[in-house]
């Protein structure tokens, strides 16, 4: 937290030798090798609509296996995750994959070998900058607001999750949940894993960690109703990039008792970085409550005749796994720090909040968190009067939101227009007699 993001997004690498664009480009050269995979993409299409019979089956695998002889990178291929080509790269991993095991579905399409060193980095890096008795997820919203591209998306998500549907009582889950996506895709983790996964000591805190996601709208059903998981997942992997995020999370948040992490791939770095990707999906999981950092998906085990065990392992990968307790206790903990880091530059205000100078260079004590929170909660009623009458949304608001980031729908982009704030109260109370003095 309270770091420059890195001069390059860290996920624009290029492609390596082994992303499955390319090899399907290579494949592509080849005329052969092209209509095999033409093929495959037809069985696909079939599979999804209905299961395949058994020649059909027979059939369909014959030609993955002659693709995969004449084309073995196809297999070796992995994609980048929030990559532009991310879901055509997807998409490519799967088909050559067609009726995939139960191991192959909990491997991970994604190549990490890139980032790893880097999230170590990272965390370390946000760690040091912890102080004691100080709100950390409002000092990682006030961050977020002060990079103008955080607040930005930020702004995008909590507006798309909190808007009605026309004529219902009812969000857009999928116009939520895009939005999500594009603010953990495009913002640097050093803001936005701080918002997900700040330390805290209090309920206050707490509450403001599970609300971050908007939950009542990207995690919950609206009527309240938990689905099957095991049905949760049928459907989550159905579709390519659903069921990439959730291999991905069941391979790097993988226990295991033997690694002091407790984590099979010894990264809690790689855990945190697969559990974020799982937001914005039908498995989007969250905090259960405002006083520990337990998490769960929304989701139950009734109804799960003899796969009861299968279910229970699926909710048990999220409410008592030690791999993804420690890796989130492992954000912000000092005990990951190295000896010799240097902290890391201050972050660098934008041009247009030079009003919060302030108040984001100063450390505030407890109580006076406190009050800024009550602050942000009343702005927070004025928001939802607007969007949600009922008050059924459950959000906590933007930190100096009108003075941080540009407002939605402003004809110039990041113009100080849409950032101007009127007079404080105290001053026009004390104008108002004049005026009607001169009146």
């Amino acid at each position: 937290l309270g770091v420059l993001p890195f001069s390059a997004p860290i996920f624009s690498f290029p492609p390596s030798p082994t992303d499955c664009v390319e090899a399907h480009r290579v494949c592509s050269a080849d005329p052969r090798c092209e209509a095999l995979y033409r093929g495959l993409e037809l069985c696909a299409a079939d599979a999804a609509v209905s299961p395949l019979g058994e020649q059909v089956a027979a059939e369909c695998l014959e030609r993955q296996d002659a693709l995969l002889a004449k084309h073995p990178s196809l297999l070796a291929c992995k994609c980048q995750r929030g990559h532009r080509k991310e879901e055509l790269c997807l998409r490519i991993y799967w088909r050559v994959r067609l009726l995939p095991g139960e191991d192959e579905l909990e491997m991970s399409p994604y190549d990490d070998t890139l980032l790893d060193d880097h999230m170590a980095s990272l965390v370390a890096a946000s760690s040091f900058l912890q102080l004691d008795g100080e709100n950390q997820c409002l000092k990682a919203a006030q961050d977020c607001g002060l990079y103008e591209k955080c607040g930005a998306l930020r702004s995008e998500y909590v507006l798309a999750c909190t808007k009605w549907l026309p004529g219902t009582n009812r969000c857009n889950q999928h116009k939520c949940h895009r939005a999500l996506r594009r603010f953990l895709e495009r913002v640097p983790e050093e803001y936005s894993l701080g918002v997900l996964f700040c330390p805290c000591t209090n309920t206050l805190c707490g509450e403001r960690r599970r609300k971050t996601i908007v939950p009542s709208c990207s995690y919950e059903e609206m009527e309240g109703l938990q689905p099957n998981c095991l049905h949760q997942q049928s459907f989550c992997r159905r579709d390519d990039l659903c069921r990439s995020r959730l291999a991905d999370f069941l391979q790097n948040c993988q226990p295991s008792p033997l690694m002091n992490s407790g984590c099979l791939r010894d990264s809690p770095g790689l855990c945190l970085r697969a559990y974020a990707g799982l937001i914005g999906t039908i498995m989007t999981p969250n905090y259960i409550n405002n006083n520990s950092a337990d998490v769960s998906l929304w989701c139950n085990c009734e109804g799960s005749g003899n796969q009861w065990q299968e279910c229970l392992r699926l909710q048990r990968m999220f409410t008592h796994n030690t791999c993804l307790r420690y890796s989130i206790s492992w954000m912000g903990s000092p005990g990951s720090l190295p000896a010799d880091i240097t902290p890391p530059p201050a972050p660098r205000p934008s041009p247009l909040v030079q009003e919060d100078d302030l108040l984001s260079n100063n450390h505030l004590p407890e109580h006076n968190n406190i009050v800024v929170e009550s602050d942000e909660e009343e702005e927070l009623s004025l928001t939802e009067d607007v969007a949600d009458e009922d008050g059924q949304f459950d959000v906590i608001p933007l930190y100096s939101e009108r003075a941080t980031v540009s407002n939605l729908g402003s004809s110039v982009a990041g113009g100080a227009g849409s950032l101007i704030t009127g007079p404080p109260k105290s001053i026009l109370l004390l104008l108002l007699p004049l005026s009607l003095s001169w009146g």
